[in-house]
């Protein structure tokens, strides 16, 4: 006489489960909580600059992609944490957001409430050189502009000793739909040790700026140009990888050296470059493949 299946849990049970799961996870939070003011109580929060740290998150970012899995959807999980991370950053040390929202205001702010959250103070500035002027003011606060176009060259200001610098750029996870797809720099003052240096950003200024120029340079680096009427020329923002896949031993400067040979070549002069900030190599994942038609 065969045995009867085990009959299914019942809707409380459950719910019941998903009570304790809650209950767990509030209590590890809680438990990072304790950790963060421990950390506080060593570092003192002397440090100069903000306590993010591009570095890390770029890191722990990639990781929770790699391995996350099920029906949960990735978009909830990196919002998640994304909040965590932010949350308990501003509570080692406050600090605000300054957006520039001169190219349209919902993208920037989605940006930044996905990556920052609701906790974290939001200040709207209607140019991205003002953005980077108050976190320049502040001991560390962040500036959020656009990665892909400018009006003006709110980099310039970076070139400087001691002045804030680009650390990081968003998203951190790139991927199809992404909620917070738009492109941008971060820009703050953060300790050495805490920068990450896969992709260098700098300032070249040159003169003989033109459309056959931009196409020679566009295959070896993203460009951000803003034309120089003095000079004829371009203020450029340009973005360096330090170190190609293809060759882990490459120089760091080889990259560099090749576009402005590359510029020299196409007919512009190189007046000036300098170093303005870095950032991790962004993370794409992998698309799934398409299912087979039986």
């Amino acid at each position: 006489m065969s045995k009867s299946p085990p009959a299914p849990p019942s809707l409380q049970d459950l719910r019941r489960e998903i009570d304790q799961i809650d209950e767990q996870m509030h209590g590890l939070l809680m438990q990072r909580a304790d950790i963060i003011g421990r950390l506080i109580a060593v570092k003192q929060t002397q440090e100069v600059g903000s306590a993010f740290r591009p570095a890390r998150e770029a890191d722990m970012m990639k990781r929770l992609a790699q391995r996350h899995r099920g029906l949960l959807p990735l978009d909830t999980v990196e919002s998640i944490w994304r909040v965590i991370i932010a949350t308990f950053t501003y509570v080692q040390a406050p600090f605000s957001v300054h957006a520039d929202l001169s190219a349209g205001d919902s993208a920037m702010r989605d940006s930044a409430r996905f990556h920052f959250g609701f906790t974290v103070p939001f200040v709207a500035h209607f140019s991205a050189a003002a953005a980077v002027d108050a976190a320049a003011r502040s001991r560390g606060d962040l500036a959020l502009v656009s990665a892909t176009s400018s009006r003006a060259p709110w980099w310039l200001p970076l070139e400087a000793a001691g002045s804030p610098k680009i650390i990081a750029r968003l998203p951190f996870i790139e991927r199809a739909d992404h909620p917070a797809a738009l492109p941008v720099f971060v820009i703050s003052r953060v300790a050495d040790d805490a920068m990450v240096t896969e992709i260098e950003m700098w300032s070249i200024r040159v003169s003989g700026w033109n459309a056959e120029v931009a196409r020679a340079v566009s295959p070896f680096a993203d460009v951000v140009a803003v034309p120089d009427g003095t000079f004829d020329g371009a203020a450029l923002l340009v973005s360096v990888a330090t170190a190609p896949a293809s060759d882990p031993a490459a120089r760091p400067r080889e990259a560099l050296d090749k576009i402005r040979t590359t510029l020299i070549s196409a007919g512009a002069s190189v007046r000036s470059s300098a170093l303005v900030g870095s950032h991790a190599t962004r993370y794409t994942v992998p698309q799934a493949p398409a299912a087979v038609a039986p």
